[in-house]
């Protein structure tokens, strides 16, 4: 489902992501920031419809799988009209031209000749470039859409990272990646983070008041020892007035997501090396006050309590992704437009199968009366580049350990 928000008129609205931090080339957004589309390996496009056609419940935790486009010389906008049949009417068709041209691009540069060791397969493609070698795209929604100031953590899942097909010096060097940091003592490590007002020191945040942390923040800096403290900063934060009780709020909604996470993938065989669990929340205290509050009001008190805890199961936003890559290395790319208008926070919340406890009104033409419920937060897992099912070899516990000290961390974080 997309959000309320009207889908740009012009094709000069569509654009490329590309922030400064390093990652991946070609993601295209509109300017708004609810829908990309984003290139991906025939193992990832493979992996989100299998997900979506016979694994209901795996799917429900990932981004919003809408269609893909494999473009040619050929295509047209008729192409992507029967390509994406869902979402083709909301698309006008200078975006549609726009889209075109810029993936007709994409996939001449990839089908140009490039050296590459028999071994490598697609590893080689991140390592050494920034684009994705291909000529297909997957279309998506994007979960840093419809908040004032997105909060975002990417948490690299895995103490192994590297899938069976990695060259030998991939796997040597993602295992001293590994042995080094949290990833191989508590099976997940923070690959970056962006916290709106993260730091008192104006020079320390960027131009939209953000502190970001970079790969070497995970790589680093964060040690077992101090890992739960770096995991605090991310939540708690009175410059941009998250306070204890908003802070162990977050924790909460984001503990009982990583719960049903962990349920899931214990009752799934698969395996995934280097996805992510992307973590956003509205990182502006105010706001993130008003939306509680006005989501609180949509609700029945029965719905909203829990014995254990001030927090709710189904506040969740859509199984949307978030627009940010990750390179092999770890390194965030953030969308230019995604999301951080004032004007953004009072977007459409869409109900999914993991948001049942929310109970929306519909008037006399269908349309739910509660379109414009504030964003909250979010939890997707993300990245299935390296991601395949794998019958009757039981579950993926390389991923399920980092789920489980991520389940800690934050029943720490929510007891506080």
């Amino acid at each position: 489902m997309m959000g309320s928000k009207p889908i740009p008129k012009s094709d000069k609205e569509l654009q490329p992501y590309n922030m400064a931090v390093a990652g991946h080339d070609g993601t295209m957004c509109d300017s708004q920031g609810e829908l990309f589309i984003k290139p991906c390996t025939d193992q990832e496009l493979r992996f989100y419809k299998t997900a979506n056609e016979s694994h209901q419940a795996f799917a429900d935790l990932m981004p919003v799988f809408m269609g893909e486009l494999a473009l040619n010389d050929t295509t047209d906008v008729n192409d992507i009209d029967e390509q994406l049949p869902a979402v083709s009417s909301m698309i006008p068709t200078e975006t549609k031209a726009k889209v075109i041209k810029q993936a007709k691009e994409q996939a001449a540069e990839a089908a140009a000749p490039h050296p590459a060791s028999s071994d490598e397969k697609g590893w080689e493609e991140k390592a050494k470039s920034k684009k994705i070698k291909t000529n297909k795209s997957v279309v998506l929604e994007n979960s840093a859409y419809g908040y004032t100031r997105p909060n975002i953590m990417d948490a690299k899942l895995g103490k192994r990272l590297w899938a069976d097909d990695a060259p030998q010096a991939k796997k040597i060097k993602f295992d001293e990646v590994s042995a080094e940091t949290t990833s191989g003592s508590h099976g997940f490590r923070i690959a970056g983070m962006r916290v709106y007002k993260g730091d008192t020191d104006p020079g320390k945040l960027d131009a939209m008041g953000y502190k970001v942390y970079d790969k070497n923040y995970g790589r680093n800096i964060v040690k077992g020892h101090n890992l739960l403290e770096a995991m605090r900063k991310f939540i708690f934060n009175s410059q941009a007035g998250i306070d204890e009780e908003l802070g162990k709020i977050i924790a909460g909604l984001f503990l009982n997501d990583l719960r049903r996470i962990e349920e899931v993938l214990a009752s799934e065989e698969s395996r995934m090396y280097s996805a992510s669990l992307l973590f956003t929340f509205e990182g502006d205290g105010n706001a993130l006050r008003a939306a509680l509050d006005q989501t609180r009001a949509d609700m029945s008190a029965e719905q909203y309590k829990k014995e254990d805890g001030p927090y709710t199961p189904g506040l969740s936003a859509s199984r949307v992704d978030s627009g940010i890559e990750m390179d092999d290395e770890g390194q965030m790319v953030f969308p230019i437009n995604a999301a951080m208008s004032q004007n953004m926070i009072l977007a459409n919340l869409a109900q999914t199968p993991g948001s049942q406890d929310m109970e929306l009104s519909a008037d006399s033409d269908g349309e739910s009366s509660n379109g414009d419920i504030p964003r909250i937060y979010s939890l997707k897992l993300i990245d299935f580049a390296h991601a395949e099912w794998t019958p009757g070899q039981g579950p993926d516990e390389n991923s399920l350990f980092g789920v489980r000290s991520l389940i800690k961390i934050f029943e720490q974080l929510a007891d506080d």
